[in-house]
C-alpha cells in the first residue's frame, strides 16, 4: 500500500471491494487560473483537506467536506465524455486522497494533460503530472480559533508552510507556484518563502492572485498586484471563473 494511504486520506470500499475516493464535483468548465487560463478543462475536486484556510472559497471540500463515493474507474468515465485534453486534479487537497496516484496514472494512459492543484504540503511521491500548480499558503490564511475550533490554527500553521515538500514538486515536474495576495505586505512573506525554496524560480513562474470571491473585490486589489508584478518582474493571475461565472460550484 502507498504510505500516503495509511493516514489522512479519504477513502471507502464500495460494497462489491472496489476502492473508491470521496469526490465533491466533477464538471467541465475554462481553466480560470494559471499559465493555462481560459483552455477547456475537467475538474475533478476530491473532498478533504489537511488545511482550513481562512478565505478558501471551497468549504464544502475542506471545512464541511461533502460529496459521493465515487469508484476510479467511473471518475475516469466521467471525465472522457466531456471530449476535453486537460484534466485538473483540485480540493480541498487532493494529494490526501487515497489512490490519487491511480486515478492520475489512468488518465495519463488515456492522453489526459494533467494539472494538480495543491498547497505542496504533500510530497508527489512519482504522481502522474503535467503541471504542478503550487498555492502555498501565507499567514493570511490562518484561520481564528472562534471560527475553526482552538486547535486548527495550530494544526494550519504547522503544515501550511513546507518548502522542503515544494522543492520536491518543482524538481521533478513542469510547475507555477501562485500566492493569494491580500496587501503589498504580503511580498516580504513571499520573498521570504522562495528564500527557503532554495531554488532559482524564474519570476515569471510566480504568480499573484487576488484574495476575493466576488469580481468586485478581484478587482479593488488589481492595482496592487499590477504594481507588484510590475516591479518584480511576476506573473498577474486572474480568476477569470470569477469573472464569468461569479462564486459558484461547478464553474
Amino acid at each position: 500500500m502507498h504510505p500516503l494511504r495509511k493516514c489522512g486520506s479519504v477513502a471507502a470500499e464500495a460494497g462489491d471491494g472496489v476502492a473508491t475516493m470521496r469526490i465533491a464535483e466533477i464538471f467541465h468548465s475554462l481553466q480560470g487560473e494559471g499559465e493555462l487560463t481560459g483552455i477547456p478543462s475537467v475538474f475533478v475536486r476530491t473532498s478533504g483537506c489537511n488545511l482550513r484556510c481562512s478565505w478558501c472559497d471551497t468549504k464544502y471540500a475542506s471545512w464541511q467536506p461533502e460529496g459521493e463515493q465515487v469508484g476510479i474507474e467511473e471518475i475516469v468515465r466521467r471525465v472522457l465524455q466531456h471530449g476535453a485534453k486537460h484534466v485538473v486534479l483540485t480540493g480541498g487537497e487532493p494529494m490526501i486522497a487515497a489512490d490519487i496516484h491511480d486515478l492520475a496514472a489512468q488518465l495519463h494512459r488515456e492522453g489526459m494533460h494533467i494539472t494538480i492543484e495543491t498547497a505542496g504540503t504533500v510530497p508527489p511521491d512519482e504522481i502522474a503530472c503535467d503541471l504542478a500548480s503550487l498555492s502555498p499558503k501565507m499567514s493570511n490564511s490562518t484561520p481564528e480559533a472562534t471560527l475553526a475550533g482552538k486547535e486548527w490554527p495550530r494544526r494550519h500553521d504547522a503544515s501550511r508552510w513546507q518548502p522542503g515538500t515544494a522543492r520536491s514538486w518543482i524538481d521533478r515536474y513542469n510547475y507555477q507556484i501562485k500566492f493569494v495576495i491580500e496587501t503589498a505586505a504580503d511580498l516580504d512573506e513571499i520573498k521570504e518563502w522562495l528564500r527557503a525554496l532554495e531554488r532559482e524560480v524564474p519570476p515569471w513562474k510566480v504568480l499573484l492572485m487576488p484574495q476575493a470571491t466576488s469580481a468586485e473585490s478581484a478587482h479593488m486589489r488589481d492595482a496592487t498586484l499590477l504594481d507588484l508584478c510590475k516591479r518584480h518582474g511576476y506573473r498577474y493571475c486572474s480568476r477569470l471563473h470569477i469573472d464569468l461565472f461569479g462564486n459558484r460550484r461547478g464553474t
